[in-house]
């Protein structure tokens, strides 16, 4: 498949095609922000996501507590001794009390996960959880995931760097130690999770592989030019000794 063509002075990016899709394919997808998300747990998604919506009709939602911007930056100070001003922003598209109903609900990670402040975000979680076809967790995502309760009983992974402390956050969650990614159908509905940052990547285009088809999945990683970890026991990140300092440090620097 040529990947551009061009339509009088426009390039258009035929990478996606309609075909093969599973008839139940989701519509709107749901990414919960909060502060200090980090920024490609949700822009990873949205990435890929965007690809699709060339042949699929697909919306994306951002929700948060208030409309007001939700922000990466760290609320204390001692996270940003340089006051640097490289932190993102992302204004909501919607509240809690105003969110559509979704297909599929996405939960990012990022150092903010551990705010103990979060109750309404929790609230929503739990809330909504049971009612979509599908909740996708990203990196520390799944430790916002266990704290709402929705991890109990199930199989997942996390981040590597911060596994002790999500860990701790679900006490009632087999947490699996050597994973790209996990996928858990003990329950409805079905919750993913994937490793560090950029195993979000490979869990997504295997969501788009498995929900709509195959040769979407490998244009689009082809055309964002990412090698693709195609095995979800494939992981250069399992959790082992050598962690050890990095997760103290993750520890100390509160994510």
């Amino acid at each position: 498949m040529r990947f551009f063509k061009t339509v009088g002075a426009i390039a258009v990016c035929p990478i996606v095609a309609a075909a093969s899709v599973n008839s139940s394919a989701p519509l709107t997808y749901g990414i919960v922000l909060f502060r200090m998300f980090d920024v490609l747990d949700v822009f990873g998604p949205v990435e890929v996501l965007q690809f699709l919506s060339h042949a699929y009709q697909t919306e994306i939602v951002f929700i948060a507590e208030t409309m007001e911007p939700v922000t990466t930056r760290p609320s204390m100070a001692a996270m940003n001794p340089l006051n640097n001003s490289v932190w993102s922003t992302l204004p909501p598209t919607h509240t809690f009390e105003t969110a559509p109903e979704l297909d599929v609900l996405i939960i990012p990670g990022g150092p903010g996960w551990r705010n103990p402040a979060w109750n309404a975000t929790l609230n929503y979680i739990g809330q909504t959880a049971p009612k979509v076809k599908q909740v996708l967790t990203i990196c520390t995502g799944a430790g916002l995931a266990a704290k709402s309760g929705i991890m109990a009983g199930r199989k997942a992974t996390t981040n590597k760097s911060s596994w002790p402390a999500v860990v701790q956050a679900g006490p009632n969650t087999t947490w699996v130690p050597k994973a790209r990614w996990v996928e858990d159908y003990s329950s409805s509905p079905p919750v993913w999770s994937s490793s560090g940052v950029t195993a979000g990547l490979d869990m997504m285009l295997h969501w788009v592989e498995k929900v709509y088809n195959k040769q979407n999945a490998t244009n689009i990683a082809k055309y964002m030019e990412h090698i693709r970890i195609t095995d979800p026991s494939n992981d250069p990140f399992a959790r082992n000794e050598s962690m050890t300092d990095v997760a103290k440090f993750m520890e100390q620097s509160g994510n």
